[in-house]
């Protein structure tokens, strides 16, 4: 006999807002009553939305991209990142890991395309908001593995698809610990921007929650938008695709495992925030609980196996730049990788715009092209070194730097209609 068909665990409707489908919810809390019941062992498909609910359109304006509903920088509303679950996984208690093998992801057929954008810096922003302010967006067509865009030309490479969102629900002490360590940054903050989100009752969705726990959800549940070390969660890494597999701890019964932000593509730090290839689409898992697991593995935080599936580039065929704690403006940081990934991207940039591309083109291309970020040394006070490879095989022309750059008329991506 062979094999039986796989059954879908939740299906989503690209058709209907994100906010009124029982299988979706946009914050983390224990009580979110699970959508479905996965069996021990079994094999399933999970669809979701892409990150904003559909809030994205397929053209040629950036309107959408400023405008959507994320407002975070003043924090009065927040209909995104919406995961599909939570499923209970039978037999699963607290203390046990969850080993999640995904086997597949793929858009869906009647939506063969993904976005990359730039959020407005009033809302939202990106890593390099303080240089590039404004919203921009680009579209990509999928071609089987492969992508390319009207908005950035001269430029066609195979996708490593992924979850950007994988994680069990925390227990009502975990959520308790992510709400006051956060909460304590938050009131010690002095920096010119949010650093981190509070519990918000506002634009609150809890799958099939009642009304009472729909808002003790909207009082106490953690944003969906950061990684933590406890469940993994929003980790965005391009790494975790086909073949890949995820151990994630358990902190109550059933697991209530959720997943969600799936990407077509990424670079190694999707550094315009809503830097990957976007995309709805279906991802297979396997679930297998690992009794006890948690002890076993002496596990603190998720632990992950990449598959076999990569694309491949040969030896060489990278182009690495570097950056260092001095920022654009010569100021000298001790130590700071985040000031020297941001330097590693603007040399990036520097050099690519010898060819004809824009700013803002280029910085959606280092968001979400398999681009290899490192970080090389955090030893060398006063300076932290990281690179960034760029895969020159990517681009339909040399940008190899013994060739003399010729620039070309590429074009321009999407941009607000007010910008």
């Amino acid at each position: 006999m062979g094999k039986q068909a796989l059954r879908t665990a939740a299906k989503v409707d690209l058709e209907k807002p994100a906010a009124e489908q029982d299988c979706l919810h946009n914050r983390w809390h224990p009580d979110i009553p699970s959508f479905a019941t996965i069996k021990n062992n079994e094999v399933v498909q999970i669809e979701c939305v892409d990150w904003t609910g559909g809030q994205i359109k397929n053209d040629d304006s950036a309107d959408d991209m400023k405008n959507v509903d994320l407002t975070k920088k003043i924090l009065i509303s927040e209909k995104v990142h919406y995961l599909t679950g939570p499923f209970e996984i039978e037999t699963a208690e607290p203390g046990d890991v969850l080993l999640v093998e995904i086997q597949d992801v793929q858009p869906f057929p009647d939506q063969p395309w993904g976005f990359t954008g730039v959020f407005d810096k009033n809302n939202g922003g990106g890593f390099l908001d303080e240089i590039y302010p404004k919203a921009a967006k680009a579209i990509w067509d999928f071609e089987g593995i492969f992508c390319s865009s009207r908005h950035i030309p001269g430029v066609r490479f195979a996708g490593l698809i992924h979850p950007g969102i994988l994680g069990c629900a925390p227990s009502a002490e975990v959520l308790a610990e992510w709400n006051r360590r956060e909460g304590e940054l938050i009131s010690a903050n002095t920096l010119d921007r949010v650093v981190a989100l509070p519990p918000l009752p506002q634009n609150v969705h809890a799958g099939t929650a009642s009304d009472d726990i729909k808002e003790k959800v909207g009082k106490e549940g953690a944003r969906t938008i950061p990684g933590r070390p406890e469940h993994g969660g929003n980790c965005d890494i391009k790494n975790l695709s086909r073949g890949s597999k995820v151990f994630l701890p358990v902190h109550v019964k059933g697991a209530k495992f959720s997943v969600g932000d799936l990407h077509f593509s990424q670079g190694d730090g999707e550094i315009s925030f809503c830097g990957a290839i976007e995309m709805a689409g279906v991802i297979t898992i396997k679930f297998t609980v690992m009794k006890e697991g948690m002890k076993q593995l002496g596990m603190k935080s998720p632990i992950y196996i990449p598959g076999p599936v990569e694309p491949q580039f040969g030896p060489g065929r990278h182009i690495y730049f570097e950056g260092f704690s001095v920022d654009h403006n010569g100021r000298q940081h001790y130590m700071d990788t985040t000031i020297a990934y941001r330097e590693t991207s603007l040399r990036c940039i520097e050099y690519l715009k010898r060819y004809g591309y824009d700013d803002y083109q280029i910085y959606l291309l280092l968001s979400c092209a398999p681009v290899q970020g490192h970080v090389a040394g955090i030893v060398d006070i006063p300076n932290a070194c990281t690179t960034m490879g760029l895969p020159m095989d990517i681009f339909d022309f040399d940008i190899s730097p013994h060739t003399p750059a010729q620039k070309r008329d590429m074009g321009s991506c999407a941009f607000a209609s007010d910008d």
